[in-house]
Order: structure tokens, then C-alpha cells, then sequence
């Protein structure tokens, strides 16, 4: 069991969907939802000043986003979460989320080391199995 995860989508119907499938496959402990790139940026940065001033911070293991949202979508939070200021959440791993698998967004996932894979909506309780096995 992990014991933190991130979901980045616009949709509550979707977050509410993850929580409750993650929470009953028991795949993490604790499950943080926001609503954009943008939240999910000043998060990380509220993760940054925290942890210099405190030694035990949890970080999120993995990332459940979704591509298309207002204000700021999931390409412009990888463009962000790439950059050298936080390279300290290297070791996070990301997984897109989308509800239409386009073979130029699969292509353009992987110029992101951070994003371990590319899943179609909605989460399922088969997916996290198969994440679970290739996490292990």
C-alpha cells in the first residue's frame, strides 16, 4: 500500500470515482485531490517550504492526472514539474489519466521521464492492480 497519492482532475464525478476505488482496492493510505495544474504547482511549492523546514515530509509516490483541464492542464504541469526547481519530486511517478488515448499524446508522454505510464478513464480497480504489479 502507498501512502500517499495525488489525483489531478477537473471533474469531481472523477476524483470522487478515484478516491472511492482507490480506498476500497486499499492501494494508499491517504489520497489528495485537486482540481488543476495550477493547484497542483502551488502544492508542490507548499511541499518545498515544509520540507525546509521539517525533516519527515510524505510525498505523494504517484500521480494519477488527467490532460485536459482549465486553467492549467496536465501538459503545462509536467512542463512545470520537469524544471529543475523540482527536481527534489524526481522520484514521483506519474500517471496520466486521459478519457480519450490519442497515439500524439501517448508519443508526447514519454519526453517526460516522471510519467510511468498512460491509462485511459476511469480508474479501476483492474488498473490498480496492474500499477501495484508494475510498481513492485
Amino acid at each position: 500500500m502507498l501512502d500517499q497519492i495525488l489525483c489531478i482532475d477537473d471533474d469531481p464525478i472523477t476524483l470522487m470515482l478515484c478516491k472511492k476505488v482507490i480506498s476500497r482496492a486499499l492501494f494508499s493510505k491517504e489520497i489528495i485531490t485537486l482540481q488543476n495544474g495550477e493547484e497542483a504547482i502551488n502544492y508542490f511549492n507548499n511541499l518545498k517550504q515544509i520540507s525546509n523546514q521539517e525533516s519527515a515530509t510524505v510525498l505523494p509516490q504517484l500521480i494519477f492526472l488527467d490532460l485536459n483541464m482549465p486553467i492549467m492542464g496536465g501538459w503545462e504541469f509536467l512542463d512545470y514539474f520537469i524544471d529543475e526547481k523540482f527536481s527534489e519530486f524526481n522520484n514521483i511517478k506519474v500517471v496520466i489519466l486521459s478519457s480519450t488515448i490519442d497515439p500524439e499524446d501517448l508519443e508526447k508522454s514519454k519526453q517526460y521521464p516522471m510519467v510511468f505510464d498512460f491509462l485511459s478513464k476511469p480508474i479501476s480497480q483492474s488498473m490498480l492492480l496492474y500499477l501495484k504489479e508494475k510498481l513492485e
